[in-house]
C-alpha cells in the first residue's frame, strides 16, 4: 500500500470512530428546540467562518427547503453570513468581530434561535454573536470541534465533535446539518401517517 492510500485509510477510519460518538442526545435536543421555534414562528440563524460559513449556509438552506410539510410553517432560516455588503461594511467600518452581532442585534427576536458554527469555539465574531444572542432572549445551539474553545461553555445546547482534524471536525458538522434536517422532516411526515 503506498502513502497516498494509507493516509486514506487512516482518515476514513478515524472518521467512522468520530461517527460512532456523536453526540446523539444533543443533536435531537436541537432539533426539538429548532421545531419548537419553527411552530411559534421564531427565525433560525445560523453564522460561522471559512467552511463554517458554507456549512451554516448549506444549514440555512436544508432547513428552509428539506424540512418543507403542508401540516406545519416552514422553518424561517437565515444564514448572517451570506449577505456579502454587509458582512464587508461590519468588518470594514467596525472590525470582523462585528459582522454577526450587529446583525443579529437588528433581525433577531427573543424566542429565535442562532446555531453557531466554528472548528476551533475561538472564533471572536462567533463569541460576539452568542454573547449578542443571549442578551436578546435568543437560544443558542452551537456546533464545536477538538475541545469545544470557549464557545461550548457559552451555549445552550453544544455539539462537540470531539476529533482533532478540522477537516474531520467540517465533515461532521455537515453531518450534523444532514441529521437535524432529517429528523425534523422524517418526524412529522410520520406524525402524520399515524
Amino acid at each position: 500500500m503506498d502513502l497516498r492510500e494509507q493516509l486514506l485509510k487512516v482518515y476514513i477510519s478515524e472518521l467512522q470512530k468520530t461517527i460512532d460518538i456523536l453526540p446523539l442526545d444533543q443533536i435531537l435536543k436541537a432539533a426539538e428546540r429548532i421545531d419548537q421555534a419553527r411552530l411559534e414562528g421564531r427565525t433560525i440563524f445560523t453564522m460561522g467562518n471559512g467552511g463554517s460559513s458554507a456549512t451554516a449556509s448549506h444549514m440555512a438552506c436544508d432547513f428552509a427547503k428539506n424540512t418543507r410539510d403542508p401540516e406545519i410553517p416552514a422553518i424561517r432560516a437565515i444564514c448572517l453570513s451570506d449577505s456579502t455588503p454587509t458582512l464587508t461594511a461590519f468588518a470594514n467600518d467596525e472590525g470582523y468581530e462585528t459582522v454577526f452581532a450587529e446583525p443579529l442585534k437588528a433581525l433577531a427576536v427573543p424566542g429565535d434561535v442562532l446555531i453557531a458554527i466554528s472548528g476551533s469555539g475561538n472564533s471572536p465574531n462567533i463569541l460576539r454573536g452568542l454573547k449578542a444572542a443571549k442578551a436578546l432572549g435568543v437560544t443558542t445551539i452551537g456546533l464545536s470541534g477538538f475541545k469545544g474553545g470557549k464557545m461550548i461553555s457559552m451555549v445552550d445546547i453544544p455539539i462537540n465533535i470531539d476529533t482533532d482534524s478540522i477537516e474531520r471536525v467540517e465533515d461532521v458538522h455537515m453531518i450534523c446539518d444532514h441529521l437535524l434536517t432529517m429528523v425534523m422532516r422524517e418526524s412529522h411526515q410520520s406524525a402524520h401517517s399515524n
